[in-house]
Formats: structure tokens, sequence, C-alpha cells
């Protein structure tokens, strides 16, 4: 997966968002942390010790994690978004409006 996905995901107005914290005090403010996840568009990595860490996103994100995989799953699909990222980054493109 390219480096700008996962910028595009865990980005929200152009700030990197990310909470991390001892599988204790998760347990301790685990309703806190739970909606920060969900409201805030915040990554939760959760440290279990022994390079065991967990992370927690919304369902929101995870959804699009996985729709941006499965776009990029294909080689096609993967030339076809990348030339439509350049062309947009260069100026090259049009809009159209859509027919009721």
């Amino acid at each position: 997966m390219k480096l700008y996905i996962y910028l595009y995901v865990n980005s929200y107005k152009n700030k990197i968002i990310m909470l991390a914290t001892s599988i204790s005090d998760f347990r301790k403010d685990i309703k806190s942390y739970l909606d920060k996840v969900s409201n805030n568009f915040e990554t939760l990595i959760i440290n279990r010790g022994n390079d065991n860490n967990v992370v927690v996103i919304s369902l929101d994100e995870y959804n699009s994690l996985n729709a941006t995989r499965h776009e990029l799953s294909s080689k096609v699909n993967e030339k076809r978004l990348d030339s439509a990222i350049e062309k947009l980054k260069t100026g090259v493109s049009f809009t159209k409006e859509l027919i009721d």
C-alpha cells in the first residue's frame, strides 16, 4: 500500500492524530478513549508490552482502509488512481455536472 493512502486515512485537517496508552490506563478510562477514537478520528495504540501492541480505530476508518485496499488490489486500478491523482496535482482535470 502506498504511503499517501496511510497519511490520508490517518489525517484530519492536515494533522496526524494518534494516541498511545498502556493497557492498565485503557482499562481505567475505556469509555473516554473509545469516544476520542470515534468522535475525533483518532487512532489509539495500546501498549501491551513485549511488542504486542494493539491499534484501535473507528469503524468508519476501518471501512475506509478496506475500501482503499480493495481499490489498490489490482495493478490496473492502482495505475488509474495514480493517473487521476497526477492529473489533479498538475491541474489537468475537469468537472462535470451529474444528470438527475
